[in-house]
């Protein structure tokens, strides 16, 4: 394995946004490339963390990136423009602290009643000591850009203040983290427990300022926060590296869809659980951990949001 490598990689060729292309030269950053007011209706921003060429590489999160947009762009109609991606290559800007800090605020510009909002991230995913005494666990959840050591990571109170807090009445907002360490990665006020089939109390403590200012918020984690996520190559068709979450999320949506059954939470959770939980599938030779040093699988998909609802609800974005 190589080195860490100490600077963000530079956003330097074409990205269509809005329906308008940027030229990318050596001035040009994510801010230029987010200027204009994002599309109505559907939005979605999608953030894949690779580490090229750093210690803790990952194979897996290219190929999480391209099958989830393919997912909302075929399965959910998501236009093409509506999409912002993250990502180490020639074609988007690199997933550094900065350039997620702005895209979030992309995602949240402007946003209306009817409003159907996805952020999506394939990554690394760690926590710290909680500073700030409204964790249960006594830990903050993170997630990690490119740049992560040297600018540092993402706490989950960023998070929920940025995406979170501003949803206001009539617009939803649909998580899907696939990382170590996810479980509530957004800060949210409950937590859906699959195998009791209830809800409980997030395990974030309820304090005032966490919640919506009216809207809805719903996220699906790769594992609960004492957990390590893990990519594999046995849940692919095509024997590809890829996040066991994102992998089976997706296998699950599409199941559904070929036996034309309506696609819910509780369906989409409970293939999960059974998919990763196959003896022999996620695990072996083939599978690597989002962690070093840690081999076998143990996570448990966590379904969490800013408030209660029936999970038997149809699944949309």
């Amino acid at each position: 394995m190589t080195e860490m490598k100490g600077n963000p990689l530079s956003c330097m060729r074409k990205y269509t946004c809005s329906n308008r292309k940027f030229i990318r030269t050596e001035s040009l950053d994510i801010s230029e490339a987010t200027s204009n007011q994002p599309p109505r209706g559907k939005r979605a921003f999608l953030c894949g963390v690779s580490y090229k060429n750093q210690k803790y590489e990952l194979r897996g999160a290219a190929h999480d990136l391209k099958n989830m947009k393919s997912l909302l762009v075929e399965q959910f109609n998501f236009p093409n423009d509506s999409i912002l991606i993250l990502a180490e290559d020639e074609s988007h800007c690199s997933p550094t602290r900065n350039n997620i800090e702005v895209a979030f605020k992309w995602l949240m510009r402007g946003i209306q009643h009817g409003d159907s909002l996805v952020f999506y991230f394939s990554g690394h995913g760690l926590r710290q000591p909680d500073l700030h005494g409204d964790e249960i666990d006594g830990y903050d959840e993170t997630i990690c850009p490119v740049d992560f050591q040297t600018k540092g990571m993402i706490l989950d109170n960023y998070i929920n203040d940025t995406i979170v807090k501003p949803l206001i009445s009539g617009v939803t907002l649909h998580a899907i983290v696939d990382s170590c360490h996810s479980g509530t990665i957004l800060d949210l006020s409950h937590a859906y427990n699959i195998h009791t089939s209830k809800w409980e109390a997030g395990h974030h403590q309820s304090v005032n300022g966490k919640g919506t200012t009216g809207g809805r918020a719903i996220c699906v984690s790769a594992c609960e926060d004492f957990q390590l996520a893990a990519d594999t190559s046995a849940l692919s068709s095509e024997k590809e590296m890829a996040g066991a979450m994102t992998s089976t999320f997706i296998k699950a949506i599409k199941e559904a869809v070929a036996k034309k059954k309506k696609i819910t939470y509780q369906e989409i959770l409970n293939s999960m659980n059974k998919s990763l939980k196959q003896p022999d599938r996620t695990g072996g030779l083939g599978a690597r951990i989002r962690r070093v040093f840690h081999r076998k699988i143990l996570q448990d998909p966590l379904l969490s949001s800013s408030e209660v609802f029936d999970t038997n609800t149809e699944f949309k974005l």
